[in-house]
């Protein structure tokens, strides 16, 4: 199972105090060291964590065939021309809010059907292997497919924050939702909220070819380490 570690929260430390350090280039590294399949780091509109810098630096490294790179982004004309210009090898539209501490849901592909049309066409014509973060909606599956998305990212989020029956009942919701994108053809990943507690669900969904994982990673680095925060999560996804 793939694992793409997002970085991000390794930038956040950095902004706290506006340092050079800690560094997440060198993050970037000690994670495919540890086992990662992929980055993810996401280029906020208000650039709150990862800079233009990174994601460059990144890109980079994705050209020279270091890693595997999937910027995260907003659907706006500003990150859609650096995309293009940056070519990462995958790149996932998240819905953005300023006034959000985090991703709080999946994005509305479904009501912005002629946008995303456009948007999507420029990223493939650059190369760009499109992913749509969702929620496990059929509407919003069927949508993702209309709009000649390659790769769907269903949102975790709710099934990571609920407990009992509200999380059994929303991990029916990721599993139905998987089983039918990936009978349609497209590529399942999922993401948002996992941890070492709850991610097993998720590896057991067949269809789901990988998971994102990043403040989870970055928490446990604290205790752990880096390198041995990775490894631990890709462990749990060995199938």
């Amino acid at each position: 199972m793939h694992l793409g570690v997002n970085i991000d929260h390794i930038a956040t430390l950095r902004q706290a105090r506006l340092t050079t350090y800690p560094c997440p280039i060198q993050a970037a590294k000690d994670c495919l060291e540890a086992g990662a399949d992929g980055i993810t780091a996401h280029l906020r509109e208000d650039r709150r964590h990862i800079q233009d810098k990174d994601m460059e630096n990144l890109a980079a490294m994705a050209q020279a065939g270091e890693l595997h790179l999937n910027m995260e982004m907003a659907a706006t004309d500003e990150m859609v021309a650096i995309a293009c210009k940056l070519k990462p090898q995958a790149v996932c539209l998240v819905p953005e809010s300023r006034e959000e501490l985090t991703t709080e849901g999946g994005l509305d592909v479904a009501g912005h059907i002629e946008r995303m049309i456009d948007v999507v066409a420029r990223l493939n014509d650059a190369g760009c292997a499109v992913s749509m973060f969702i929620d496990p909606d059929k509407a919003q599956i069927d949508a993702s497919k209309n709009i000649q998305a390659a790769v769907i990212e269903l949102h975790t989020g709710h099934y990571a924050n609920f407990n009992g029956d509200k999380q059994l009942s929303e991990l029916k919701s990721i599993q139905e939702a998987a089983r039918y994108a990936d009978k349609i053809g497209l590529i399942v990943h999922a993401g948002h909220g996992l941890t070492l507690d709850n991610t097993k669900p998720m590896v057991d969904i067949k269809e789901i070819m990988g998971l994102n994982i990043g403040h989870a990673i970055v928490a446990d680095a604290v205790f752990v380490g880096l390198k041995q925060a990775t490894a631990d999560f890709k462990t749990l996804m060995k199938r």
